[in-house]
């Protein structure tokens, strides 16, 4: 299941980012990489200990935790620390698979990666080619937002970042734990809640399809999480 969630960040939010982000100190990106992601991947970094990526980073989780799309969506349980990298002319990200398991550095605890994220600080229209490209069992996907908006993504998906060919591509990137471990159960769940939405806007939150639909919602909740 793939989430478009636009407006994580409003667009002063993604301008004093962006600005923040202009004066950072950028390295390699495999610094952070696994043995398999260093062999394709090739971009820049901030360190995950950088004073800028942790303020960002802060900002971002607040406006998750506020986001009723993304709660209904992942339904988390632990949010990875966000990490930024940067995509200049002729880099890219071979196709990969994220891993398994991210330890926190900050805390030592382990995140098993159920989904990803990747959350644009780049318009679409300041640089050509970076398209984050997702291949999942409906196909293959081509994004490309609007800067302050995010996609979510199971992280078993392969998927790559196709090379810029002009401008440069400023990205937030992370992964969460979900409570409900398996994709097909979360998208369940997600599309429930959503019909549950509907239903209370149409004929009231009170109404005995409302309270029916949330029932089976949380007791299948309570069935699926892990």
């Amino acid at each position: 299941m793939m989430v478009h969630i636009p407006n994580v960040l409003t667009p002063l939010q993604v301008q004093e980012c962006r600005q923040l982000l202009g004066q950072a100190a950028w390295q390699d990106g495999n610094a952070t990489s696994g043995f398999q992601s260093a062999m394709a991947k090739n971009n820049l970094q901030l360190a995950q200990d950088s004073a800028i990526a942790i303020k960002i980073g802060a900002l971002i989780v607040q406006a998750l935790q506020n986001n009723p799309l993304f709660i209904s969506a992942a339904l988390p349980e632990t949010i990875f620390p966000p990490l930024f990298n940067c995509y200049q002319v002729g880099q890219g990200f071979g196709v990969h698979v994220d891993n398994a398991i991210r330890m926190d550095p900050n805390t030592g605890q382990k995140v098993r990666t159920d989904l990803s994220a990747t959350l644009f600080f780049s318009e679409p229209d300041e640089y050509d080619g970076g398209e984050l490209v997702v291949e999942d069992t409906y196909g293959t996907h081509s994004v490309k937002l609007p800067a302050g908006d995010m996609v979510l993504y199971p992280s078993s998906s392969l998927h790559q970042v196709l090379p810029v060919t002009h401008g440069q591509r400023i990205c937030s990137f992370f992964w969460l734990q979900s409570m409900i471990r398996e994709d097909a159960q979360r998208g369940l769940l997600f599309d429930l809640d959503t019909s549950i939405q509907e239903v209370n806007q149409t004929m009231g939150a009170g109404h005995s399809v409302s309270v029916q639909l949330t029932g089976i919602y949380h007791n299948l909740l309570r069935r699926w999480a892990r």
